[in-house]
């Protein structure tokens, strides 16, 4: 049998003593449990350096301290309790610590109208930090909605009544004519064009918070947009959804201010920045807005 101690290069002297601000791993490989869901994660874990003199830190060390993140729900308490743990495995080394934790939620949806219902899924970001005894948590969301360019509506309408007009000049107006005539390609020869778009929410969260208010932000958030796009459908849903559409045009200024008036209502949201973004349909580019807002302090 080996007597031989194993190296621990970690320890080592530095050759060039130099504090470093972030020294950890990146997209390890992890289940979590968030909101009750057992959820495949990809984890960024690290510490400050803070000594300049030391070779290096104790990987493994912050490694073994995310075996917590797979037995509960995912809290700030949690999250604390694990940074606090990075912190007392690096006693001498660090005095900062770091977690980040990237997956997917998936969330069961309605439909608009018929009693069918799926599963859609939110790409989530939690970040959360421990410098000299200051805790901090942010929350990153990605939702996605349809929205209808108000100027294309417009255009549309035109058009429709312009066809109207030339259909129907110097004739008597029976009901069942224009009625069959609006129901028809011939009366309705043009749509407004519609976009598949994105709402890039990033959310500082209060220091005391007990819970990530991960489904009250989302729940805001679709309220305010008021045309999430749908999973499982049947006609007369999306007919529904073509309504939504047609009462709820936006560019994306209005999309953007929706979701900031609707954030800063939601609970232990101290601040955040939004992104939106407009594939457009029209344009080879996108239309994009930002807003940011943040709780003045008392």
């Amino acid at each position: 049998m080996n007597s031989l101690t194993l190296p621990d290069i970690a320890t080592q002297a530095a050759r060039q003593a130099l504090p470093l601000d972030w020294v950890g791993m990146c997209g390890i490989a992890l289940p979590v449990v968030l909101q009750g869901q057992r959820l495949s994660a990809k984890v960024d874990a690290g510490v400050s350096l803070d000594d300049g003199e030391a070779r290096g830190i104790h990987m493994s060390r912050l490694y073994l301290a995310l075996a917590a993140l797979e037995r509960q729900d995912l809290s700030p308490s949690l999250l604390r309790q694990v940074l606090e743990e990075f912190l007392v495995s690096h006693d001498g080394l660090s005095n900062s610590a770091y977690l980040k934790i990237h997956c997917e939620v998936l969330l069961k949806r309605p439909a608009l109208v018929s009693p069918l219902a799926g599963w859609k899924s939110y790409p989530v970001s939690i970040s959360a930090s421990l410098k000299n005894q200051v805790f901090h948590v942010e929350l990153k969301i990605d939702l996605p909605y349809s929205s209808t360019c108000p100027c294309s509506a417009a255009l549309a309408r035109q058009l429709i009544q312009q066809q109207f007009i030339d259909d129907f000049a110097n004739k008597p107006l029976q009901h069942a004519e224009v009625l069959t005539w609006l129901g028809s390609s011939q009366g309705i020869v043009a749509t407004p064009h519609s976009q598949r778009s994105t709402a890039h929410l990033h959310m500082h969260l209060d220091e005391f918070i007990d819970e990530l208010p991960l489904s009250v932000i989302i729940n805001d958030a679709e309220a305010a947009l008021g045309t999430a796009v749908q999973t499982a459908v049947k006609r007369a849903d999306e007919q529904a959804f073509a309504l939504a559409n047609g009462q709820n045009l936006m560019f994306c200024e209005d999309a953007a201010r929706r979701l900031n008036l609707a954030l800063r209502r939601s609970p232990g949201v101290s601040g955040f920045h939004l992104r939106v973004i407009h594939a457009e349909s029209l344009h080879a580019h996108d239309a994009v807005a930002e807003s940011r807002w943040q709780r003045e302090l008392a």
